[in-house]
């Protein structure tokens, strides 16, 4: 069908109006300069064949490179029309796709990136996340919601998924008597209304969740605004509705929901979490690491997560270069991390939605190996969490919807505090920056944010301060009047330099600025 529609597209039959809903249902973007495919990878989980597949389509079809993306995804900017049925040919063999990546339905559903194998991990939520892709992929009463919903699920109290600055984030939790259950939160979101989802229901068992989630989007898209774009996501109807009447509507609809048995049998949910079980991993693996190279025990430190197997360690690969651009992987790079996943990481590698990707299997006594790998195709980059390990939006080089670039930003600011020497001082923190008010570079959730905005057609830079993703989820303010591009670098050097000042021992940034509010920062940046 979407074959048909590109050949009668191309010839004229059909106009670019008529042929936008399908291409949207299949990915596939009009940007400033080119198609734009944007193809979904649920729950951030890739093995070796599949990433191959992903570099054979940045060669064969694009520039020999792809963006990764904050919902796990990765997106191909300069595609040809005559090329996109091909490409999803090609996706399929590897049983991948574009489908629900755009338009107004449920797209991929994210989930942490350390899943399966963090220390902190109450349970793993990858099976529930496969479950939720399922029912909501080609779901007929939700095909077309009021607007685009995005929903993630975590399994620890850590939260790597930005959970509750989604429609829905569902965070698995353990009740007194050891059961598990799914905590709702609903109504969260960032774009031109920022906002922090509530708790909607507060233990809901598992094999329910799919009828809770049904009511909760039914009453969204029973109600949901289809008047005004900028007033129709569920975050809205929250608000307006107030959240007990949102929650009584909820339970309501839930207790019909129930009658109608459409959540799965317990059967169908064990044979979802068998493919999830997990490579067996060495119990006896060592869990000692030589460090005599400091680069590489710098790396270590840096780059690498504690596993729930102490023979192992999940190692993080920086895809934010000095100078690069934040998210993309050249074909050649994306070959060697499938490589490295087959080899070391039992076949399995992770996008996460800071832009990078994980290997979460991999031998304590094989870090050495795949950091040289990794160093060799300069990925071994050791700047996880810290000012230049950036978030940031395609931007106005390519997106037709914002208002500014955010690449040569995110550059001149990596490039800033590598020639300054006060990343490491500095330590974590999160910067994200957003070419508009869209936000899909999560600068409401930065430590550290940047807007860019159109001020009578030259490029402006707004500050934010004070946001987070995490578990302590704030919504970052604005300390006042933009900046152009070498502004806004100057501005964030001046408030780094109070951090680094008036900080208490233990303090990240985020600790510091709420801990003195915003008015010293102000004082520092606009004197």
């Amino acid at each position: 069908e979407f074959r048909d529609q590109v050949e009668r597209r191309l010839a004229g039959d059909i106009t670019e109006d008529q042929f936008k809903p399908l291409r949207l249902k299949n990915g596939l973007y009009l940007q400033l300069h080119a198609y734009m495919l944007r193809v979904a990878v649920p729950y951030g989980t890739l093995n070796s064949r599949q990433m191959r597949m992903l570099g054979d389509i940045a060669d064969k079809y694009d520039r020999g490179y792809g963006h990764f993306t904050t919902r796990q995804n990765i997106q191909y900017n300069w595609i040809k029309l005559q090329d996109a049925p091909d490409i999803l040919a090609d996706l399929a063999s590897v049983e991948m796709h574009a489908i629900q990546t755009s338009g107004n339905c449920i797209r991929n559903t994210t989930a942490d990136h350390f899943a399966g194998a963090a220390a902190d991990e109450l349970v793993d939520p990858r099976p529930y996340a496969e479950l939720l892709r399922q029912w909501s992929t080609f779901h007929p009463e939700f095909d077309y919601l009021p607007r685009k919903f995005k929903i993630a699920i975590i399994g620890s109290e850590t939260d790597r998924a930005a959970m509750k600055l989604h429609d829905i984030g569902i965070q698995l939790v353990k009740n007194d008597a050891g059961e598990i259950g799914c905590r709702f939160y609903v109504g969260g979101g960032m774009g031109r209304t920022p906002m922090i989802a509530p708790v909607i229901g507060d233990f809901v068992p598992p094999l329910q969740m799919i009828s809770y989630l049904e009511a909760c989007l039914r009453v969204y898209n029973r109600y949901g605004r289809r008047d005004n774009k900028y007033k129709a996501r569920i975050k809205i109807l929250v608000h307006e509705l107030g959240v007990e009447e949102y929650k009584r509507q909820v339970e309501e609809e839930y207790a019909h929901m129930a009658t109608l048995g459409i959540d799965p049998p317990v059967a169908e949910l064990d044979r979802i979490r068998a493919y999830f079980a997990g490579p067996e991993l060495d119990a006896n693996a060592p869990t000692e690491i030589d460090r005599t190279d400091p680069d590489f025990a710098l790396w270590v430190d840096r780059q690498t997560v504690a596993h729930k197997n102490p023979g192992y360690a999940i190692v993080n690969i920086s895809l934010k270069p000095v100078g690069g651009i934040p998210g993309d992987a050249s074909s050649d790079q994306i070959d060697l991390v499938a490589d490295l996943a087959e080899r070391y990481s039992h076949d399995e590698l992770r996008v996460t939605h800071a832009q990078n990707l994980v290997l979460p299997y991999v031998r304590k006594a094989d870090l050495y190996a795949v950091w040289q790998a990794l160093d060799g195709a300069k990925l071994a980059d050791v700047n996880l969490d810290l000012i230049s390990d950036i978030i940031a939006c395609p931007g106005l080089d390519y997106c037709s919807l914002a208002n500014a670039r955010s690449i040569p930003v995110a550059q001149k600011i990596a490039e800033r505090f590598a020639g300054n020497g006060k990343e490491d001082a500095i330590g974590e923190l999160k910067l994200k920056i957003s070419g508009c008010i869209n936000a899909c570079g999560h600068h409401h959730a930065g430590h550290i944010g940047i807007l860019g905005v159109d001020r009578k057609g030259v490029e402006n830079y707004q500050l934010l301060l004070g946001g987070s993703g995490a578990e302590d989820v704030s919504i970052g303010q604005i300390t006042g009047p933009g900046f152009d591009q070498d502004g806004i670098v100057d501005a964030i050097e001046k408030v780094t330099d109070l951090y680094l000042d008036q900080r208490e021992t233990g303090e990240r940034f985020l600790d510091t600025y709420r801990r003195l509010g915003m008015k010293p920062f102000k004082e520092a940046i606009y004197g």
